[in-house]
């Protein structure tokens, strides 16, 4: 996990070598300085002399400026350096994500991606900012205040070598009781932003049907799981107080005690005592921030473990060795193709699917809810891979053309419509960023979008809200298809994205794919027949089986699914009209 973290340190790494030089210099400083305040009272306050006590006091006073200094820069070294450190893990994780396949998002979730982006990379952040700074700090004030208490008198220094590795197996034993119960917050930090992300997309349907109630019980529920492991953690964590002021105030009176002794024997000053009492602080003291530190860590770790499954996360696409980069045509051939979301022959999706479309054909597709029509056009551009048999475009196997160039010649748009914040030129050109302005008016007018953005104040440059909650459902539709043309595709795929135009728009759009795009395939899931019933070839699918194939007037003759919902669509246009 560490060797995997490490990668993304890089431009860090100057600020994580630099603090602890620094450091190494505050401490050197801060443990010279009880020597000076010893000298003062043995040689200046006893002595009654202010001079020496003013000449001493300056240079301590210089002594602690420095190290004011050294820690002060310190402290911005190892803020900047964990910065960068969080921006380079941030960076790599998204493009580890841009990567993904569905399955792999699949296998996150949404929610979870977005949380280790996010708390667990603060976590993160925060723990190697303290591992930099106050986590290479306390061991080196340990190590060198523990020195000098043996330079100023060996037989006292002897009661830290005694209670520092009773303190320490303590403080190990509470943290790894806490780890288990940290990890499992951290789990349900998905969870709540699962929630929370799912009420806001559907705020409005929450609203409309009064469920504000049901989500706040939702809301609530979950964050008391968060607030019940938390306060689990924390309670184990608690022990940490009790059991480092017990070893401090332990160690503090038997130093007194034996110090005290020491003095009245004479083989021990004042100056000593107090300067040895001052060590014992420092280290004690370091403790107690290396207990902190080992509680942020602890934190972390569980955060840190999730963020490395991301980035080991390895796409289930990959490009073969030797990948093509032309697609010669837009014909598309399914070769007894099987296909399983989990992998599984006995939980196929898509059963024996055998079709042969040539290029420039008008393929219509038609099925019940769960037939697996989406399923069917989503291996075309290899949005997942086939379980058994194969997928052809332009004659090849999918999986020998390079990934870029196949989704560059094939364009989608999905049942759900996504627009992003910017300008509607913004968003069409993300078919094209090239585009030029009669490009752009070209592809709306094929997609009968023209007519709507034509009457905005600001016409191309009319903003679109996040998800284009500005713009009606018909309206978002027509942006998306033209999106998908300016990518001028040798294959292009309509997954029910005319449902909410009116059937007029909806022919208008498919009398403009015949007369300009002839070339292009074009695949047309659609509920409404009369989006379909002009089609070179139409599909009928029932339950991942193709059950008819043929024109509107073979299937009419031929199949009886078919047969059913044109007579049942029919009958309903008449009573309606």
């Amino acid at each position: 996990m560490i060797k995997r973290l490490s990668k993304s340190i890089r431009d860090a790494l100057p600020f994580a070598i630099i603090t602890p030089l620094l450091i190494v210099g505050e401490v050197i400083l801060e443990v010279l300085i009880p020597i000076v305040l010893a000298d003062i009272i043995d040689n200046g306050v006893t002595a009654g002399s202010m001079g020496y006590i003013l000449r001493r006091g300056f240079f301590m006073l210089a002594l602690a400026m420095v190290a004011l200094l050294f820690g002060s820069l310190s402290g911005r070294t190892a803020a900047l350096g964990s910065a960068r450190f969080a921006r380079n893990l941030r960076h790599d994780i998204f493009y580890s994500i841009q990567d993904y396949s569905f399955s792999n998002i699949d296998k996150f979730s949404t929610s979870s991606l977005v949380t280790r982006l996010t708390t667990d990379v603060n976590n993160v952040q925060m723990s190697f900012q303290m591992m930099t700074r106050i986590a290479m700090r306390s061991p080196l004030v340990m190590i060198a205040a523990l020195t000098m208490a043996f330079h100023v008198n060996s037989q006292v220094a002897m009661i830290f070598v005694f209670a520092l590795p009773l303190l320490a197996i303590g403080l190990f034993l509470v943290f790894y009781f806490a780890h288990p119960h940290f990890k499992k917050v951290f789990s349900e930090y998905d969870n709540l932003n699962n929630v929370v992300q799912e009420n806001l997309q559907g705020i409005r349907v929450v609203k409309s049907f009064v469920r504000e109630k049901h989500e706040i019980s939702k809301f609530e529920k979950v964050s008391k799981k968060i607030y019940d492991g938390f306060t689990k953690a924390e309670g184990v964590s608690a022990y940490n107080g009790p059991l480092l002021q017990f070893v401090v105030y332990a160690c503090m009176l038997l130093v007194s005690w034996t110090g005290a002794h020491l003095i009245v024997g004479g083989s021990m000053t004042t100056g000593d005592l107090m300067s040895f009492l001052t060590y014992a602080m420092m280290m004690l003291m370091s403790l107690n921030m290396l207990a902190m530190v080992m509680v942020i860590i602890t934190i972390s770790g569980s955060s840190a473990e999730r963020i490395v499954e991301v980035l080991e996360e390895k796409s289930t696409l990959v490009n073969c060795e030797q990948p093509v980069f032309e697609i010669p045509d837009g014909s598309v051939d399914f070769n007894h193709v099987n296909f399983s979301y989990a992998g599984r022959m006995d939980k196929l999706c898509l059963k024996d699917v055998n079709l042969h479309i040539r290029s420039g054909q008008t393929v219509g597709i038609l099925g019940g809810t769960g037939s697996s029509k989406s399923t069917l056009v989503q291996l075309i551009p290899r949005l997942y891979d086939v379980t058994e048999g194969s997928v052809m475009v332009g004659g090849r196997d999918v999986r020998e053309y390079d990934l870029d160039t196949l989704r560059d010649n094939v364009a989608m748009v999905l049942q759900k419509n996504v627009l992003f914040s910017g300008t509607i030129r913004e968003n069409l050109c993300w078919g094209n960023k090239d585009a030029s302005d009669e490009q752009i008016r070209e592809v709306c007018r094929m997609a009968c979008a023209d007519e709507f953005i034509e009457r905005m104040p600001q016409k191309y440059n009319t903003y679109i809200e996040q998800g284009g909650t500005n713009v009606s459902g018909g309206q978002k539709q027509r942006i998306c298809i033209a999106r998908a043309l300016l990518k001028k595709p040798k294959i292009l795929i309509l997954d029910d994205s005319t449902s909410a135009v009116d059937t007029k728009t909806d022919a208008a759009i498919r009398r403009a794919f015949r007369e300009y795009i002839p070339e292009t395939t074009k695949f047309i899931i659609a509920q409404r027949i009369s989006s379909v019933q002009d089609a070179d070839v139409i599909i009928v699918m029932d339950n991942g089986r193709i059950h008819g194939v043929g024109t509107h007037k073979e299937l009419l003759a031929s199949d009886d699914i078919y047969r059913e919902v044109y007579e049942s669509q029919t009958k309903e246009a008449k009573s309606n009209g």
